[in-house]
């Protein structure tokens, strides 16, 4: 017997998150560790969860879990949020309307930019000297 789950996938720079929703207890597992030890910096947690309140879902009625690859902490606490959203929206198709009017299922497209040549990084140039 399979556990019904809703699973969406969230991107932001590098890093990528699968998160999946099921009925259940409450749990909230990054890569096999509770949301407040893998994200313990304040304000992720609850930039995370945004997409819960939007749709005015429980925490404590889901278990959810995600597995997140590359990227640094904002990247991955954003993958994980745009995740969470878009199964949200799988989960019950209503939830759409409240969770785009908070822009929580608009992936954020900005990445970094290449280095070009003769340029120390993407933009910055030498030092001009005249003489």
């Amino acid at each position: 017997m399979s556990i019904q789950y809703f699973e969406g996938i969230g991107r932001r720079k590098e890093s990528t998150a699968r998160v999946r929703i099921m009925s259940g207890t409450g749990r909230f597992l990054v890569n096999d560790r509770p949301l407040e030890e893998y994200f313990p910096r304040t304000g992720d947690i609850e930039a995370i969860l945004g997409p819960l309140s939007a749709a005015e879902q429980d925490r404590a009625t889901f278990d959810i879990t995600a597995v997140v690859r590359g990227g640094g902490v904002t990247g991955q606490a954003d993958s994980v949020q745009l995740g969470l959203a878009r199964a949200l929206v799988k989960l019950n198709v209503e939830n759409t309307a409240l969770l785009r009017k908070g822009g929580f299922l608009t992936r954020d497209p900005r990445v970094k930019e290449r280095k070009k040549p003769g340029l120390k990084r993407a933009r910055k140039a030498p030092t001009y000297t005249k003489r």
